[in-house]
This record gives structure tokens, sequence and C-alpha cells, in this order.
């Protein structure tokens, strides 16, 4: 009876799994007709939209920042700078890191042609190492993404001096 119980919900579910109708924009479509052996195929082609996507060129001045080496904890902000050098306004629609530790800020308006604006990244320098880390930007310039590049090296946190009381091994008391 359990069984039974089981393996109804599990059939429905694989029935309407099965049924359900994906259609994109390249689907086909089959119309039977009465009496009619062969199918009618039809092909619904729909025109793709522009999705948007204007003459404006963002264009950077370097698409690489390179930290060099920088000290455990130091200040990790740094700059892109672009120039929109199209006809039409630019707007960055996303900005992603690609780690929680880069944190980039971008312009929210758009960004009138032949205006040069700025990325803003900061990097977690908390990190000891090397690291190369990306920035992923959507714009409505194109529709490839444009990725920018960080890179450079933190060096370890200086050690402290150990100010807790140390034992002389000669058996004597610790010292205050």
């Amino acid at each position: 009876m359990k069984k039974t119980l089981l393996l109804i919900p599990i059939f429905l579910f694989a029935i309407f799994a099965s049924s359900q109708n994906v259609f994109d924009s390249n689907s086909k479509k089959v119309k039977l007709e009465k009496g009619s052996e062969n199918p009618k195929v039809t092909t619904s082609v729909s025109a793709e939209k522009k999705d948007d996507i204007v003459d404006a060129t963002i264009d950077f001045e370097s698409k690489v920042v390179d930290y060099g080496v920088i000290d455990y904890n130091s200040d990790g902000n740094r700059e892109f700078v672009f120039t929109n050098n199209g006809t039409e306004p630019l707007l960055i629609k996303n900005a992603k890191g690609s780690c929680g530790c880069t944190v980039p800020t971008y312009p929210r308006d758009p960004i009138a042609p032949g205006v040069t604006e700025k990325i803003k990244v900061k990097y977690a320098t908390n990190r000891v190492g090397k690291f190369t880390k990306t920035i992923t930007l959507t714009t409505n310039s194109s529709k490839k993404p444009v990725i920018l590049t960080i890179k450079g090296e933190v060096n370890p946190a200086p050690k402290e001096q150990n100010s807790a009381p140390f034992k002389n091994n000669d058996g004597a008391p610790l010292e205050k």
C-alpha cells in the first residue's frame, strides 16, 4: 500500500514533466489535420530583437591594472579610465567582479559621447600572495562583455613581537 501511494505521485510527476511544452525562437510547430497521414509542418520564425545595442564605443586607457607588490591591508582602490567614443550614450548595465574580494563601482547614468569616466575597483588586500582577478562589464555597446583585469601581489602581514611573558628554560620563575 505504501509503495503504491509513493509510486502514484512519482508517476504523475513523470507524466507532467514529459508533457511540458518548451518553445524557443527556432521551434517548429506540427499540426495534424484529420484524414491526413502527413503532418503539416509550419515553422515560426521571429525576428531577433536588437537588445538595445547602440552606436556607443567604450575605449579604455588600459584594460589591465597592475597593483605591483603591495603591503597587507594596504589601499586596494584603483581605477579604470574609459571614454565613450561612439555617437550614442553609453550605458553600463552591470559590472561584476570574479569573486567577493573584487568590488567594482561604476557610473549608473548614461555616459554621453566624448565623455571620460572611471570604474573604481576595490581589492581586499587581506589576502596574501599573487592575485589575478577580472571584472566583467555588460554595456549597451555590444553583445560581448568587456573583461577588465587586476593583478598584483600582497606581502604577508608583518610579524608582531610577542608581548606575553616568556619562560626561561633554566627553572627560574616567569619574568613579567
